[in-house]
């Protein structure tokens, strides 16, 4: 008979479930890869995470910048149930990697057992935030408004549910976790009956103009030659009250934003105080704000459509594929700082790949694993895995029949849709020329195919040994196929992958 494990996290969270080593099950998407290097995910590297106080835990990742009223969120983060939030406004069709870090955050505080609430900003992005610019935000249609709250707001809800599954794959424990409730909010719920003198009347006089002239962007475009229009100038305020909103229908304690939101963070944990001064309220509970650093690279170079090398986490403007180049491209530097990050796995196991990477930073195994795990956290478990599978037969020099499955590299190439049938009967039948001009479907002429075997530019497999020489040469099914179900063709430098059904 199984004995049941418990775990306890600080005062808090009791966890309770019957777990055996056998079945601490990893994930193949990432275990496959660090089996290579001997790195194995185990029950106590999982452990230490979950033991670790959270807030500590977050500061230990890179993910917080400055906290507000940090002593006290220490021991509540253990020890009570928190509401949190962080909003975006629909500036855009989808999310970057840039916007990630704030949601990060509220991952980390959800898997914990809190309660978080993505807030849409349908009100708010009609006025522009200046926090953090220099000019003045276009001002946007209504249709395209409308469109850009839509996308955000499900890509809110795509994300913290696809992100829990993928963390339930990196650190198993997360499976049995009490996992905090998630409620996606649009600021426009509270805003679209207010009125500008209900507003003023019951608010304006807890508001202060001198600190509103104190904040840093204020600031810096009051001085610059365009000066800011008071739709700009009164966005604080805006902000402030949602926090306040939040804070009295939903119990929400803590801000979550980007470094140049501390200023409108700070101002909304004013508000509160102030309105529950003059409301008489009894509520005891503390404010907290946490700001994350802002993304750049090693290099300074910052990530965003600002920036204009934002990365989005909607597949319609950036494959999956194009994530884990982009990823795959990062400097030696930066793997640690990204992996820490966006990366559920544990931080000890982080610092294994970390060290076997800087063993032998020529095999890029460090920026492979990133690449997987920023594919993975975003679009699924398993999406990293095939983009790596691609990539390998693209570009390494590895040779695939020993490092690969059948079903592994179908799966990849079929999500791309590059995959061609071919029965085996036909495939027998048909020589190299013939078979060439169906698999391009005519892109080349069969002349033209016979002078590029003449010319050494055709290979079956992506080894020097698997060149063709003969334009009737005909496929060995049980030579030249893996498993008798793929065949790789190339040309020149184009791939083809040929299923044999």
């Amino acid at each position: 008979m199984l004995k049941p494990r418990f775990f306890f996290v600080a005062q808090k969270r009791l966890f309770s479930e019957s777990f055996t080593r056998s079945s601490f099950h990893v994930s193949s998407s990432i275990s496959k890869l660090l089996d290579k290097h001997s790195i194995e995910i185990n029950e106590s590297d999982a452990d230490h995470d979950f033991k670790e106080p959270l807030l500590q835990h977050l500061q230990k990742r890179g993910l917080v910048e400055t906290c507000v009223n940090e002593k006290h969120l220490l021991d509540h983060a253990e020890t009570k149930t928190l509401g949190l939030y962080c909003g975006a406004d629909p500036t855009a069709k989808s999310l970057h990697l840039g916007n990630l870090l704030p949601l990060m955050v509220l991952l980390h505080f959800n898997l914990r057992g809190h309660n978080i609430y993505p807030l849409i900003g349908g009100a708010t992005g009609e006025v522009g935030d200046p926090s953090g610019r220099t000019t003045e935000r276009t001002a946007m249609e209504n249709n395209t408004r409308l469109d850009h709250v839509r996308r955000i707001s499900d890509q809110f809800l795509s994300f913290f549910n696809t992100a829990t599954l993928y963390g339930e794959t990196r650190n198993p424990l997360i499976k049995i976790s009490e996992v905090g409730s998630r409620e996606l909010k649009n600021n426009r719920e509270w805003w679209k009956d207010m009125g500008m003198l209900e507003f003023l009347a019951k608010y304006g006089r807890h508001i202060r103009v001198n600190q509103m002239l104190s904040r840093e962007s204020i600031k810096n475009r009051l001085n610059s030659e365009q000066g800011i229009g008071f739709n700009e100038f009164t966005y604080q305020i805006l902000q402030a009250y949602d926090f306040y909103y939040l804070n009295k229908k939903y119990q929400v304690d803590i801000q979550v934003g980007g470094n140049d939101q501390y200023g409108n963070i700070v101002a909304g944990i004013d508000l509160i105080n102030r309105l529950r001064k003059a409301e008489e309220s009894k509520s005891s509970r503390e404010i907290y704000g946490i700001t994350v650093p802002l993304l750049t690279t090693s290099n300074g170079v910052k990530f965003g459509k600002s920036a204009g090398n934002a990365i989005f986490i909607d597949k319609e403007l950036t494959s999956s594929y194009d994530i884990y180049q982009f990823m795959f491209n990062t400097t030696d530097e930066d793997i640690p700082k990204f992996l820490y990050k966006f990366s559920l796995l544990p931080t000890k196991v982080i610092d294994k790949i970390v060290h076997a990477h800087n063993s032998d930073k020529r095999s890029r195994f460090g920026q492979k694993v990133l690449a997987i795990e920023m594919c993975d956290l975003v679009h699924g478990d398993g999406e990293g895995f095939s983009n790596y599978v691609i990539s390998e037969i693209l570009f390494s020099k590895v040779n695939i029949k020993e490092n690969f499955k059948a079903v592994e590299i179908l799966s990849a190439f079929k999500k791309q849709n590059l995959v061609t049938q071919i029965s085996k009967e036909e495939l027998t039948q048909l020589n190299i020329v013939n078979l060439l001009h169906k698999v391009t479907e005519g892109e080349k002429s069969k002349s033209e195919l016979k002078r590029l075997i003449k010319g050494g530019s055709v290979y079956i497999g992506n080894t020097k040994e698997g060149k063709v020489t003969e334009a009737d040469y005909i496929v060995n099914i049980i030579t030249d196929t893996i498993e008798e179900k793929l065949l790789l063709l190339k040309i020149g430098k184009k791939y083809f992958v040929v299923e044999v059904v």
